[in-house]
This record gives C-alpha cells, structure tokens and sequence, in this order.
C-alpha cells in the first residue's frame, strides 16, 4: 500500500512539474503564473506548493532527480572496487556515449528548448546553484566514506561538481551555440573527459586510493 501511494506521489510531482515546463517553453518562465501551472496540471495551489516549495524548482526537477547521482555512483564504485575518481569517469563516458542530457552532449531538440530556457532565464539559472550545492553535499558525505570526515572530501567534491558542470557547459556551447552535433562534439567531449579527470587525480595525489581515511 505504502508502494502504491509513493508511485501515485510520484506521477503527481511529474504531471506538475511536466504541465509547468511545457508552459514555460511555449510562454517564457515569467509570464506564466503559478495557477496556471496548477490548472494545468489539475491540482490544487496548496498542493503544488507541497511538491514544489518554489516556482523555479517547477523546472528543475529533471536536475532533482541527478541530485545524489555522483554519490551513488561512489558508493557503487568502491562496491566494485574502484577509487572514486575511477568510477565518476567511467559514469560520465558512459554518459557521453549515452548522449545523457546531464553531459550536454545531446541534441534533441527538446532538450535543447529546455536548456535554452534553463540558461536564459537567471533565476533558474540562479536556483539550479542551489540544487548543485545539495549535489556536492551529497557527493562530500560519499567521499567522506572513503577518506574520512574532514577537508579532503569537501574540496575534492567542490572540484569534482564545478569539472563535472564545466564539461557540460562546454558541450552544450558548442551543440547550441556552434550548431554542431552531438556525434561531432562526442570525441572532442571524452578527450576533454579523461583530460579533466587526470588533472582531478594530480590535484588529489594518492588521496584518491582511499588509504588515508583519517584525511
């Protein structure tokens, strides 16, 4: 039972934050009001307020989602066996290949409307910082497990978010911006992957192998 209300929740938070971005796309994230969104999506104000304290976190949910995604992708690797570094490169070439809209590698033309709007409008832009500095606590707290509480996992995590969304950014420059395609950026996007992961490495030294856990 408790299954069937989660998923019912779950459909819930998606219709609405749904019905917002396509409102958002065809109109301009301003000059689309709240109620709205709300009578689009068939829910009440105060039940849109109680998935989504604010209006900007209405398109950003797809960003929610990827919120814990580098700390789980830890915590699996060392599962695995890998360093964490090791496993957080492995995800973002799969990613790449993948054409994950989180890399900026994409070019479907949806994603590309949706980042256009992300962008474009500063306080969403504003509001995402907010959701990536969640993403970097979470990452901190994984990494923390590998090389013990203290400075070490919060400034490598601080590194590792700000390469991660460097690489992204660049990516979608050049798709949106240059107008090239995601096939074409593709080799370019892992050189600058594996680039950006090895000077990670020289930067962390040997805290990366995980046997200093008092760091």
């Amino acid at each position: 039972m408790t299954g069937l209300r989660e998923l019912k929740k779950r459909r819930t938070y998606e219709t609405i934050s749904e019905s917002a971005i396509a409102l958002f796309l065809e109109r301009g994230f301003d000059a689309v009001s709240v109620a709205e969104v709300a009578a689009a999506a068939e829910v009440s104000k105060p039940t849109l307020f109680r998935y989504f304290p604010a209006k900007e976190d209405l398109a950003l949910h797809r960003f929610a989602d990827h919120e814990d995604e580098w700390a789980r992708v830890v915590r699996a690797g060392r599962e695995a066996g890998l360093a964490p570094l090791d496993a957080l490169e492995r995800h973002f070439l799969a990613g790449l290949a993948a054409r994950d809209p989180i890399t900026g590698l994409c070019d479907d033309a949806r994603v590309l409307a949706y980042q256009r709007l992300l962008y474009g409008t500063p306080s969403l832009e504003a509001r995402l910082y907010t959701y990536l500095r969640r993403s970097e606590a979470a990452l901190a707290r994984a990494l923390a497990e590998v090389f013990g509480e203290g400075m070490t996992a919060r400034l490598a995590a601080g590194q590792i978010v700000v390469v991660l969304q460097t690489l992204a950014l660049e990516n979608w420059r050049r798709i949106e911006e240059e107008g090239e395609g995601a096939d074409e950026v593709h080799e370019a996007a892992v050189e600058a992957g594996r680039l950006a992961f090895r000077l990670l490495r020289d930067g962390l030294g040997d805290a990366d192998d995980g046997e200093h856990p008092g760091r």
